[in-house]
């Protein structure tokens, strides 16, 4: 988040996507799509949106940690948000929700909240109209994802309710339209001396 003495050059990744071009180097990273939640001078943190955990559903994990599930709840995938703190879960979600302390503002209409009480809430059906839940996140030092740029690893561009909550399959493509970018035109060396 943007701090007091921070600029909005520091930051300008906040509430923002970010999408894999084909030259990232990381292969963890091939085709994802990444919702910038944090961005300073110190480094950034975000949470892949478009990559499903295949043998997770929210309901199974809910099961696993006692959380008792509103009959006909609406199940989704959990999704893996990133190679740093695999173990901690995020809930990515619409700013409808407030665990006080425990929940980040984003943006104007995202908030990351990472605590079991609005694991409890989704699953009383009491959460955010809109959420997505991750195991882990996406995170940088200073100047790292900046570096990443230069490199032609990304690219950005807004977020909106439809991406982020959308379809996990759609939201890379869906990114590239946005931009008016066709994928298929796409090679890992554009740019590069």
């Amino acid at each position: 988040m943007s701090g007091p003495n921070q600029t909005d050059a520091e930051s300008f990744l906040e509430g923002k996507l970010l999408i894999a071009m084909p030259g990232m180097p990381d292969d963890r990273f091939a085709q994802t799509v990444i919702y910038m939640c944090a961005h300073s001078s110190k480094g950034a943190m975000g949470i892949v949106i478009n990559r499903p955990i295949p043998t997770l559903t929210f309901t199974q994990l809910a099961s696993q940690l006692e959380i008792p599930v509103a009959s006909g709840f609406p199940d989704f995938p959990v999704l893996y948000g990133g190679p740093v703190e695999t173990g901690r879960g995020f809930v990515l979600h619409s700013d409808d929700y407030h665990g006080g302390e425990a929940t980040l503002p984003v943006s104007g209409n995202m908030a990351l909240t990472a605590t079991v009480d609005i694991l409890r809430a989704i699953a009383e059906g009491q959460g955010p109209k809109q959420a997505l839940f991750a195991l882990g996140y996406a995170g940088w030092g200073a100047g790292q994802v900046e570096n990443e740029f230069h490199g032609n690893g990304w690219l950005h561009c807004d977020a909106d309710d439809k991406l982020v909550f959308g379809e996990s399959g759609k939201k890379w493509m869906g990114a590239l339209n946005r931009l008016g970018i066709d994928p298929s035109g796409l090679v890992a060396s554009a740019g590069r001396a």
